[in-house]
């Protein structure tokens, strides 16, 4: 067998978010959330696009969004290139996602409490070797709690170094499954013996997908490999423009595979972009299907 990477967008999102991934997600989030403890009883996978309810807040594209127990929103962003600014990012998503609950003229009582969990295929925080980070807020000198309306989860996958033999609960085997399913050619013993890895394995086969999906898959496959290859070359540069270089790169290649050469003008609007419109840009361009599509997006920020 052969399975698909569940560290691009589309992998991650087949994997748990489609419509026989509920007691896959209900799994996954009781491990990175709750320990392994079946906290969360039921849930309801939501649509992660988030457009902003206030003209001029920016749009938001996050991997996964659910409804859980308690009433709780939990985001979910699979990241796997560390770019400029991630971390703002971040923030911006949860604050944004948590404030644009509510429907005009409702009470802040109607607000219920957030947590944003992030996945990196990087180190993010070099001060400790856990690979599983819970933030809430505190009192600076006494360290008591603020109200738990926001919460902040972060599973770096590098600093999780366990062998297949060494993996012990479900935390560990969900962790492994992400970290190593592409290179698997059978499923683990230790991994099946949880039903839903077992379900999520099944779901990621690749002789299941059908042909759509697997073009699909590919070329997001190539995109993140292009995007790599961007950030590589404007560290080796060792300064900003060599890296806006290189994403502008990026950015042409992938929309001449999606809609075919762009015009001159096009080519040109994309050039004088800032680098956060860049950003922006990169993140939706796998959705466009036409010259059009990129005509209306730039004429939107431009606006």
């Amino acid at each position: 067998m052969e399975f698909i990477n569940p560290k691009t967008d589309f992998g991650f999102k087949k994997i748990f978010a489609s419509p026989q991934s509920k007691e896959v997600l209900m799994s996954f989030l009781n491990a990175m959330l709750y320990n392994g403890e079946p906290t969360i009883t039921d849930l309801e996978i939501i649509d992660p696009y988030a457009a902003p309810a206030i003209t001029g807040l920016k749009d938001t594209y996050l991997d996964v969004k659910a409804k859980i127990t308690g009433g709780i929103t939990v985001i979910i962003e699979m990241q796997v290139i560390n770019v400029d600014a991630f971390t703002k990012r971040v923030m911006y998503n949860a604050a944004k996602t948590y404030s644009t609950q509510l429907k005009p003229r409702e009470g802040y009582s109607k607000l219920v409490p957030l947590i944003a969990l992030t996945i990196t295929d990087f180190v993010l925080f070099e001060n400790t070797k856990k690979f599983l980070s819970h933030f809430v807020f505190k009192e600076v000198e006494e360290n008591f709690e603020y109200y738990r309306e926001i919460e902040l989860v972060f599973l770096e996958l590098p600093k999780f170094n366990q062998k297949l033999e060494q993996v012990e609960n479900l935390l560990e085997s969900w962790v492994y499954f992400l970290k190593n399913a592409p290179n698997l050619e059978e499923v683990p013993d230790i991994l099946a013996s949880f039903p839903e890895i077992r379900t999520a394995f099944n779901i990621a086969n690749r002789s299941a997908l059908s042909l759509k999906e697997l073009e699909g898959l590919e070329k997001r496959e190539m995109f993140f490999e292009d995007q790599r290859g961007a950030v590589i070359k404007g560290m080796q540069e060792g300064r900003q423009e060599g890296l806006i270089e290189g994403q502008q790169t990026l950015i042409l290649r992938q929309i001449a595979r999606r809609a075919g050469e762009i015009s001159p003008e096009s080519q040109t609007r994309i050039l004088e972009l800032s680098p956060e419109k860049l950003n922006d840009l990169g993140d939706i361009l796998l959705d466009f299907t036409s010259q059009e599509d990129l005509i209306a997006w730039l004429d939107s920020v431009s606006a």
